[in-house]
């Protein structure tokens, strides 16, 4: 009923940049935050960055002035620019959304993921 894709990872050197994109479709009647987590191999997942529905954005520790959110409320889509990519920001990123259903549930949703891989 309610689906998250994801798209735009792949494989990219030290520095570099990759723009991620989630779709958010399904019986939704509204979005409140957004977000992008991510989880390397061995470890737990972690926040990257989210979004509220009035586009304030909240980033983790270790994305802090690379990385941006955004979002277009519009099309039911958030964005990550991740910029100045280090080999540690390799994982699989998630994104997830908080949603509120045509039966007026809410209900939080993931992505099933996307890889990105820095090369070093």
């Amino acid at each position: 009923q309610v689906q998250l894709v994801e798209s735009g990872g792949g494989l990219v050197q030290a520095g570099g940049s990759l723009r991620l994109s989630c779709v958010a479709s399904g019986r939704i009647l509204s979005i409140n935050a957004m977000g992008w987590y991510r989880q390397a191999p061995g470890k737990q997942r972690e926040l990257v960055a989210t979004i509220t529905s009035g586009g304030a954005p909240k980033y983790g520790d270790s994305v802090g002035g690379r990385f941006t959110i955004s979002r277009d409320n519009a099309k039911n889509t958030v964005y990550l620019q991740m910029n100045s990519l280090k080999f540690e920001d390799t994982a699989v990123y998630y994104c997830n959304a908080d949603l509120i259903l045509r039966d007026y549930m809410r209900r939080g949703a993931w992505g099933q993921g996307t890889q990105v891989t820095v090369s070093s």
